[in-house]
């Protein structure tokens, strides 16, 4: 069975999400969602959108779907105690630790993996279902082959339209490193959309700035029959920040494509969907389509006509599309907009509707000099339409038999709910109580969410029934089936939680190195420290060493070294080489301490905690066993965009230096790796002089980040370290 799951900022979304055909919406609480701006949910609104769906046979699925700190793991187990108790139907989560202790304090609470674990590969997705995990929500940068590849008895889900990130999900520390607004926290401050010029060998190659990191708007409504041919369950569209009547359309769109084959999207509904957001569309990575837009990150809108004659007064437009009093307009080359308040015809009459090929007039309040072309941004008709659509009916059957002195009246539904009750008949005195008469009161449904399907009635002699007591059976058997629909049937299992843990009191000082060239590698070597990490080009000459660690890459599908030494950078790896001598990177946003418990339970010697943590409040972590990076190059993000390719530039060459350049003049080194775009974050960190500090906290493993430090340099970093 395919399902259409769609977004929720707010009741409103909902609401116009279930008129419109969604099987599941996901939604978040005002904590612990990925889209911390967005309207969300108050744990009474919570309560009230699953009872509103359930009624309509529409499942629930709450976003939890951030990383916890220690100090919020009771206040999360709460809450999701709460959600449990509701009887919400999946929640969607991102960490690792969090998913572990879920799955042991609520065993018959569905969890599914959040985009956000960078769901991409067999090993990774092996993990998460033996954590107990029912679905993966998997990477926006997989094609459907690869998709199909995924060959693990799990459920998939897969975005099908709205906004696409740049960085793999779970992946990005821009926001983060750029201001402690964290991607990973819901409070992604949207760098992406920002412009940037690209710098080559200390040369700009773009003057002006260009949105070198903006996406296109993932919109797969050509391709769709493809994905309903594949094993994907879940369909879903982007947009909990979004408006009731972008979501509602939206949801209305891929529900006609879901229900048939044969259906197919109009140019006008394609325009519609132009019109409520679009920053250009693209089939996406599902389908191999090229989805950067490097000229703008705003909505695009849809042409909708030509600007022929301009003075101070008026603008005089031929139109090629509808124009509605009240739209929201703006003029593409200008980049001037404004609301179409007052629309005139070539008489210079009010009217409240241009049509195709009509010549209009606007007030010129905008101080438009140029001609240029008008692009609708937005129509509150259009809008109004949406929203104003009928409201979603549940189809019941009633039967009504005469049974001694009653009739027994009983509703049911498609979901094999079935309600009943009895109302006293009596003689006819004079005239009895027809069928009809009572066909007529018991389907008077209309302010309920209940229509007849069917009704069957069986009396087999004359009889007299009061139109009151009808009526007030029939209230009472909706509110009895509204009931029954809503409530939740599951049995509540809560299990307690503890954190168990074997210290380590014996231990040395260690130090480890990412290496990026042989210089660094050499000076790890000379300076005799514990753990040089490498990548598979370094590692391939180094290897003989066991201080050695073969680093592997962000995104893996091939696990082809069978290394001992290994610094794991996603949970595949950590699924595939347990086995070995395992350290894990940053990369994984360990950030508590039942995530590093997870982590050692599954062979990790040393857990590198998320530079998201406060590394002032670390007292209350699990510190023996944890890695600390205190000075280097973090990684800001991994995309599988190239802002060299998209100027057309392409192929770089290994020994070209490139960096973005932001408008605040901060320059990020890009460096590539199989047509994988990683940027550096423009300045270094450095926590070395606080060193006395950790180690009497307890952390015994410290790491340098290097990128283009010498090798005396790093002997240098090492010293520091040592002393």
């Amino acid at each position: 069975m395919k399902e259409l799951l769609s977004p929720a900022g707010n009741m409103e979304c909902l609401k116009a999400a279930v008129n419109n055909g969604a099987d599941a919406i996901y939604l978040g609480g005002k904590t612990f969602g990925a889209r911390a701006y967005a309207g969300n949910f108050s744990n009474e609104e919570l309560k009230e959108a699953v009872n509103y769906a359930h009624l309509y046979g529409v499942k629930i699925y709450i976003t939890v779907n951030t990383i916890i700190y220690n100090t919020e793991v009771d206040e999360l187990i709460k809450y999701i105690e709460y959600l449990y108790k509701i009887g919400v139907d999946a929640l969607i989560m991102q960490d690792i630790g969090m998913i572990s202790l879920v799955r042991k304090v609520f065993p018959n609470m569905e969890v599914h993996a959040s985009t956000q674990c960078h769901n991409h590969n067999n090993e990774g997705i092996k993990l998460l279902k033996e954590l107990g995990v029912t679905r993966i929500v998997l990477d926006r940068e997989m094609s459907l082959e690869e998709i199909e590849n995924i060959d693990v008895d799990i459920e998939k889900e897969v975005f099908i339209h709205g906004a696409l990130c740049n960085c793999y999900s779970g992946c990005c520390l821009f926001s983060f490193m750029n201001g402690g607004r964290s991607g990973n926290r819901g409070e992604c401050t949207q760098v992406c959309r920002l412009p940037f010029k690209l710098i080559k060998n200390g040369e700009y190659v773009n003057n002006e700035s260009k949105y070198l990191l903006s996406t296109k708007e993932l919109n797969t409504i050509n391709n769709f029959n493809k994905l309903l041919d594949s094993d994907i369950v879940s369909f879903k569209i982007e947009g909990r920040m979004k408006s009731p009547s972008y979501v509602g359309y939206v949801t209305r769109i891929y529900r006609k494509l879901l229900d048939s084959y044969s259906n197919r999207i109009s140019s006008k509904e394609e325009d519609n969907l132009k019109i409520l957001f679009n920053r250009e569309f693209t089939n996406g990575y599902l389908f191999k389509d090229k989805v950067m837009n490097i000229e703008s990150s705003n909505h695009r809108g849809l042409d909708i006509g030509k600007v022929i004659d301009v003075n101070k007064k008026k603008i005089k437009i031929k139109l090629d599309k509808e124009l509605y009093q009240e739209d929201g307009i703006r003029f593409k080359n200008s980049n001037k907009g404004m609301i179409a308040n007052f629309i005139y015809n070539e008489k210079g009459l009010l009217i409240n509707k241009g049509n195709v090929g009509d010549i209009i007039y606007l007030d010129n309040k905008i101080n438009l000099k140029d001609k240029d072309i008008l692009v609708k941004t937005s129509s509150s008709y259009l809008d109004k339409e949406i929203i104003t659509s009928s409201i979603k009916k549940i189809l019941i059957n009633i039967d009504i038999k005469l049974i001694d002195e009653f009739l027994d009246i009983t509703f049911s539904d498609n979901m094999n709910n079935i309600v009943s009750d009895k109302v006293k008949v009596e003689p006819p005195v004079k005239r009895g109580t027809t069928n009809e008469e009572i066909k007529e009161k018991i389907t008077k449904l209309g302010n309920t969410p209940f229509v007849c399907n069917n009704i069957n009635i069986d009396i087999d002699r004359d009889i007299f029934v009061n139109m009151k007591d009808i009526n007030n059976i029939r209230r009472l058997l909706c509110d009895k089936l509204i009931t029954t629909r809503s409530n939740t049937k599951r049995d509540i299992i809560i299990n307690k939680y503890s954190l168990d843990y074997n210290k380590e009191d014996d231990y040395n000082t260690e130090i480890s190195i990412l290496a990026r060239n042989k210089e660094q590698v050499q000076a790890g070597i000379d300076m005799n420290i514990d753990r040089i990490y490498v990548d598979s080009e370094l590692y391939d000459i180094y290897k003989d060493n066991n201080k050695i660690y073969l680093r592997l890459e962000r995104v893996n599908n091939n696990y082809n070294y069978d290394s001992k030494n290994i610094l794991a950078t996603e949970i595949g790896a950590i699924y595939k080489y347990r086995d070995s001598n395992l350290i894990s990177d940053y990369y994984l946003n360990v950030v508590n301490n039942y995530s590093i418990n997870f982590l050692l339970d599954n062979g990790v010697k040393r857990v590198t905690l998320s530079p998201e943590v406060n590394y002032n409040y670390l007292d209350d972590y699990i510190l023996d066993k944890v890695e600390l990076i205190i000075y280097g190059t973090i990684e800001n993000m991994i995309t599988k965009s190239c802002p060299i390719k998209e100027l057309k530039i392409c192929p770089c060459k290994k020994e070209d230096i490139y960096y973005l350049e932001d408008i605040n003049k901060n320059r990020y080194r890009v460096l590539h790796n199989n047509c994988l775009t990683h940027i550096m974050h423009y300045k270094k960190i450095n926590y070395i002089d606080n060193i006395s500090y950790y180690k009497n906290l307890g952390i015994r493993s410290y790491r340098l980040e290097l990128l283009d430090e010498s090798y005396e340099k790093v002997i240098r970093l090492i010293d520091e370290i040592r002393k």
